[in-house]
């Protein structure tokens, strides 16, 4: 493990066989020709295809690479687990789907000096119309709670600084459906610097079905109320202590 990585990459992945591996690749890729200093953290919620197996082909040799397995939790808990174990200042994460292609990172990180949080901003039109609406409804509540909007609040292709969220990540809730949303209300409602970069996007393969996802929506509204209620609006944070 190297000591001076700057970023580590957090990285997803469930029964994506013909793709885990591909992806993988082109993140190692991604960060030499960046000549960046980073760790890859791939974990595998339960895959039950050819997964592991092309993962560990695609990791073979590269120290920067580690693959952690866990029983199937879903994707929400599996990001948070990543999130609470990286120690580096910087954090991306990028699901191995393939939506977001890897060399969009140059825009993020290019940024980085500017903003806390900067999320890669995909076309709604290439989310089909269930995607989109929930994408919706979520940008909407997020804007309700904290007063300020942000086209797509919960893009799995994001980089942000470690100890800009560090009291968050122990309030997030452990079986949460979609933590991303949670941490981005949290850039907002505390003042964090955002910044949005339009990525390329491609057709997303699989996925959750149109009623799953509704009630994921449902659910990560409520998580949102319960968590934002440590985190009260500038001109609400009680006086200290005489």
């Amino acid at each position: 493990m190297d000591p001076r990585a700057e970023v580590t990459l957090v990285m997803p992945v469930h029964n994506e066989a013909g793709r885990a591996g591909a992806s993988l690749r082109a993140w190692r890729a991604v960060f030499d020709r960046l000549g960046v200093e980073a760790r890859i953290r791939v974990y595998d919620d339960g895959s039950t295809d050819r997964t592991p197996g092309e993962l560990e082909a695609a990791a073979e040799g590269d120290p920067r690479v580690a693959i952690r397995r866990h029983p199937n939790r879903g994707h929400g808990p599996t990001i948070l687990r990543g999130y609470r174990e990286v120690d580096t200042p910087w954090i991306a994460q990028a699901d191995s789907d393939g939506e977001i292609p890897p060399d969009a990172f140059d825009r993020l990180w290019a940024l980085r000096e500017e903003a806390d949080l900067i999320l890669g901003i995909r076309p709604a039109r290439s989310r089909g119309w269930c995607r989109a609406t929930v994408s919706w409804a979520a940008r909407v509540t997020v804007a309700t709670r904290t007063g300020a909007g942000l086209r797509d609040v919960n893009v799995p292709f994001r980089l942000f600084r470690r100890d800009a969220f560090a009291a968050a990540f122990p309030r997030l809730p452990e079986s949460g459906f979609a933590p991303n949303v949670l941490l981005t209300a949290f850039a907002l409602r505390t003042g964090r610097r955002v910044r949005e970069v339009p990525v390329a996007c491609q057709p997303r393969p699989g996925g959750l079905g149109g009623m799953r996802l509704l009630r994921g929506a449902l659910r990560t509204r409520a998580e949102l109320q319960a968590f934002l209620k440590a985190f009260p609006p500038p001109d609400r944070v009680p006086a200290p202590e005489p």
